[in-house]
């Protein structure tokens, strides 16, 4: 890979034909002129991979490492002004598309569940982050009276911790109703927390056999219809109950028997699980609920390593744009550590591609062992001979 650097490599990753179907499906470029989708998606990949907290920083990055990019089919660096109407017009349904399909990608090469999990259900993760916005540069995005926000929907496949689901809607948007929106596989096990406590919601996921597990709240009403046996050799499962939901409403909501289990944990407090699977042991469906912290990891991620909370442009479409690419980006990384097996943080690995992005190294190799050094290679250039 001597004449192409690992930004380069990286951006190969994703099929160019793939990319160009997309583009046709999405009529993305229809009325363009001369700054392609391609171009506008290497600069926008570009800012997050370098981290560029302006569009004078990502133009002037493109254009300082031009003869580094020019094989991968850009025409020039754009202006400032080009990319920014690009941001603001050209539909992020593209970069969504995009997104979706280089995550079929990456589910083809994902490792398996948790060894600590015996059971063959696909585990899954669903919950949301708020990213807040200055209400007086986005003021399309009025979330509170003096705040502005936008809310990012995330369900996270629990086998290489894959996001197969995004949403990004407005902050006053509530979890609830994008979670009816899903189609969950049948025998899969989600994980939310108690934001999520909607018995509709719940009762719906049970008729289709999908398996829940949260918190309970501590409003909650409810009687004991029976109380299941538990060990008390070193367990920390103080009760395992099945019981069934009181009150008008609740009682009509979700009509069926639940399970709750009542755990202690290590600073000696009392956390209650609720789920409707009644086969996985209690320590189990507290394990489930514990492995849920995976999804925050996720947002505390992206949010410290990508660029998803400075934004380059203030119209809606500029700031689809650019989370759409963020979350391509992850997918990107997390595609090249399962094909690698390289064992290193998203965080860090994210932090040693940004400092080598232009070198010349060979991607497979350098995510081998980041931290190697490189090979020394004389420049390629003829002994001049001296007949005088």
């Amino acid at each position: 890979m001597k004449h192409c650097s690992l930004f380069g490599q990286i951006l190969q990753q994703f099929p160019r034909h793939k990319f160009s179907k997309i583009v046709l499906e999405t009529k993305a470029e229809y009325k363009a002129k001369g700054f392609s989708s391609w171009d506008q998606f290497v600069a926008m990949l570009f800012c997050q991979m370098a981290h560029c907290k302006s569009l004078r920083e990502i133009t002037d990055g493109l254009q300082a490492v031009f003869g580094k990019l020019n094989h991968l089919g850009m025409n020039e660096s754009p202006a400032r002004s080009t990319l920014s109407y690009a941001n603001a017009h050209r539909k992020a349904e593209l970069f969504e598309k995009v997104f979706y399909e280089l995550l079929a990608m990456c589910r083809a090469h994902q490792p398996g569940l948790k060894k600590q999990f015996k059971f063959k259900n696909k585990l899954l993760s669903l919950d949301a982050s708020m990213i807040e916005l200055c209400l007086s540069l986005f003021p399309w995005a009025e979330y509170r009276q003096t705040k502005g926000a936008v809310k990012l929907h995330l369900l996270l496949d629990h086998d290489g911790y894959l996001p197969i689901f995004a949403s990004i809607t407005e902050g006053k948007q509530h979890e609830v109703n994008v979670a009816r929106t899903l189609s969950l596989p049948k025998g899969s096990i989600v994980a939310v927390d108690r934001g999520y406590t909607d018995y509709g919601l719940f009762y719906k996921w049970n008729k289709e056999e999908v398996f829940f597990v949260s918190r309970q709240k501590n409003n909650a009403d409810f009687t004991v219809v029976e109380e299941k046996s538990i060990s008390k050799d070193g367990s920390r499962i103080m009760a395992d109950q099945v019981i069934r939901m009181e009150g008008y409403k609740t009682e009509k909501l979700y009509p069926d028997n639940l399970r709750r289990i009542v755990l202690l944990d290590d600073k000696g407090k009392t956390v209650v699980f609720i789920s409707n699977n009644f086969t996985l042991s209690p320590e189990v469906i507290a394990a489930i609920y514990k492995d849920r912290w995976e999804i925050e990891l996720f947002f505390k991620e992206i949010k410290q390593n990508l660029l998803i909370k400075t934004f380059v442009g203030t119209s809606r479409n500029a700031l689809l744009t650019q989370i759409w690419t963020a979350l391509i980006a992850v997918l990107l990384v997390r595609y090249m550590r399962f094909m690698s097996k390289c064992h290193l943080s998203l965080s860090r690995l994210v932090a040693l591609l940004r400092l080598n992005l232009f070198s010349y190294r060979d991607l497979w190799a350098f995510l081998r062992d980041p931290l190697c050094t490189p090979p020394y290679e004389p420049p390629d250039e003829q002994l001049a001979l001296d007949l005088g």
